[in-house]
């Protein structure tokens, strides 16, 4: 798909005016601006880098939906339960996750930058974005940076069909001597729910194989997936697949341990627990992350290590390419070129999320928006 076609009925918005909605919208609701700059900027940087399933196609769902309903505190109080000189557990309290992450990632940062190594973790936070956008934050201060969250339950086990496990991203970011970092950042099961609400948005079935019934049969119906790994009845298969022909219990080995650090050196809440349901009654998240960044200055230097990253990813990239394919890429190549054709244009807006932005306007009262798909 060009980057700016998006799906049928595809709007683009340009950034200035999306940047100053998203801020507008969450001041609106209870936000202060200046969380409201940074919530804005981790959401809005999944849309720059063309990953639809976790931009403004969640921004009315699982922001301002459920700091309207109460589980999610628009005022963020950042505690510090325990801090050494390369480490710090940290209570968010239910704030906004973004807020947590920049600020949890920030002290990571600075602890590597004066010791060589850092890291933090955090409980009761929420949804924080891309968690490429804080192992981005540890690149562009030239160190390396890994991140996890866990999230809602939607992994089966290996062998398994009740959903257990978050998505639970393994992600990490590298300095290059390139344009753009080395930054993987994908969820450990085949496909995320972000990704099924975004296909179930713009009426798209959800490929076969990706996602598991009570008895193990196959899912395609994006609406119905949604409806059942809310009900449990469906659960995501983690990376590789069910069973094992095809390694599943590799991806299932990683998504266990992203939810143990996200839980254990914290002391903060897992699988099952992050339902966002008790007694049938809407309550917050609470989930955990942690950060961790590393200072290549602190092993032979940082000009030695982007020299050597760049080096290997030139080398796969000019490796010997399958029949048809015209080039091999590497991680966040295809992010940065997504960048390079959106940045001085904006980002296309599908019909599903022009309808909440009129909705939100319409609610918070700002009318001075009006928007292109409106004319």
């Amino acid at each position: 798909m060009n980057a700016l076609e998006g799906a049928p009925g595809s709007v683009v918005l340009d950034w200035e005016t999306l940047t100053a909605f998203v801020v507008d919208v969450l001041c609106a609701s209870g936000v202060p601006r200046a969380d409201a700059e940074v919530c804005a900027d981790v959401l809005i940087e999944s849309d720059r880098r063309g990953i639809e399933s976790h931009g403004v196609n969640r921004f009315k769902p699982i922001y301002i939906d459920r700091i309207k309903i109460g589980i999610q505190k628009p005022v963020t109080e950042f505690e510090i339960l325990k801090e050494t000189k390369t480490t710090a557990v940290i209570d968010g309290h239910d704030g906004m996750g973004q807020v947590i992450g920049v600020r949890a990632m920030r002290m990571a940062i600075d602890k590597a930058k004066e010791h060589g190594l850092g890291m933090t973790a955090v409980r009761n936070s929420t949804h924080y974005g891309i968690a490429g956008y804080y192992a981005t934050m540890a690149t562009d201060a030239g160190l390396i940076g890994l991140t996890g969250t866990n999230a809602r339950p939607s992994i089966a086990p290996t062998f398994g069909v009740e959903n257990m496990l978050g998505t639970n991203p393994l992600t990490w970011g590298m300095p290059t001597d390139e344009d753009f970092p080395f930054v993987i950042d994908c969820a450990t099961s085949i496909t995320q729910r972000g990704k099924v609400e975004y296909l179930e948005r713009i009426g798209q079935d959800t490929p076969a194989g990706q996602v598991i019934d009570e008895n193990g049969g196959t899912l395609t119906d994006s609406a119905e997936i949604l409806r059942r790994l809310v009900d449990g009845t469906a659960a995501l298969a983690p990376l590789g697949g069910a069973g094992e022909e095809l390694g599943g219990y590799k991806g299932y080995g990683f998504a266990t341990v992203v939810e143990i650090l996200c839980a254990a050196l914290q002391g903060g809440s897992y699988m099952k627990d992050l339902t966002g349901k008790r007694d049938g009654q809407n309550v917050p998240y609470r989930l955990g992350h942690y950060f961790l960044a590393i200072d290549p200055e602190a092993f032979l230097g940082l000009e030695g290590f982007r020299k050597t990253a760049g080096d290997i990813l030139r080398q796969l990239r000019a490796s010997r390419k399958a029949p048809g394919q015209d080039r091999i890429y590497t991680a966040y190549e295809k992010e940065y070129e997504v960048w390079q054709a959106r940045k001085d244009v904006g980002v296309p807006i599908n019909p599903s999320v022009q309808r909440e932005f009129i909705e939100m306007r319409d609610d918070f009262g700002l009318t001075a928006y009006t928007f292109p798909w409106e004319q």
